[in-house]
């Protein structure tokens, strides 16, 4: 007897089921970045730890339905959009998951823990680029409803809100990573040369998780376009 494949079968109800998936684990691995920073803030490693691993056990999850998307997608002609619209939007929705493991990774491998001046707009920084995660999230949701409506123009008009909202919160994210930028660099003196280049590098990397979700809705903005 032939176990049907269960993925396969969430393209027999949709093409976008299993990005929506990917996207809910992505978003779930993004979402532990927030209390992993807490953990460092206190110093507490072994919680730091223990959210790390979870953090990458959801990255290898995500990569597991990038993995199962890529060797099951049907033939372009069974699908209502272009397949390689498809493979560059699970692209882009992975190197999220996998930028928060590098995030944590180098925190948790140095023992980073930011300067006390800087914590604050870095704790409101972070939860900004978790936001753009999830907001890139309710977009793809709000795709189903598009595929299910026949794209009609109520719903595309909400599609559309949805991403100028994700534009916009990565556009804050941006304003906040300047900001940081300027107050570290007032900090560089009192601070251990090595401690500031990795300090730079995570601010960069935190403002990479709100532009690639930021490209995710440029992706699906472009979908529903043709």
């Amino acid at each position: 007897m032939v176990t049907p494949n269960p993925f396969s079968a969430m393209f027999g109800r949709s093409p976008f089921q299993p990005l929506l998936a990917h996207i809910v684990k992505t978003h779930e691995c993004a979402d532990k970045l927030l209390p992993f920073f807490e953990a460092s803030l206190q110093g507490d490693w072994d919680e730091a730890a223990s959210i790390r691993e979870s953090i990458t056990r959801l990255e290898h999850e995500a990569d597991s339905l990038k993995t199962e998307l890529r060797l099951n997608l049907p033939n372009t002609l069974f699908l209502p959009v272009s397949r390689s619209d498809l493979l560059d939007l699970i692209s882009v929705q992975d190197k999220i998951a996998n930028k928060v493991r590098d995030i944590t990774g180098i925190m948790l491998g140095r023992r980073m823990q930011v300067p006390d001046e800087l914590a604050g707009p870095m704790r409101d920084y972070m939860h900004t680029a978790v936001s753009c995660v999830a907001q890139a999230r309710q977009a793809l949701e709000e795709l189903e409803d598009l595929l299910e409506s026949g794209f009609g123009r109520h719903v595309s008009d909400v599609m559309q809100n949805l991403i100028r909202e994700l534009h916009i919160l990565e556009q804050q994210a941006d304003n906040q990573q300047v900001a940081i930028r300027r107050q570290l660099f007032e900090l560089e003196d009192r601070l251990k040369p090595v401690d500031v280049v990795f300090l730079y590098k995570i601010i960069d990397w935190v403002g990479e998780l709100s532009d690639r979700a930021e490209r995710v809705g440029s992706r699906l903005q472009i979908l529903t376009a043709r």
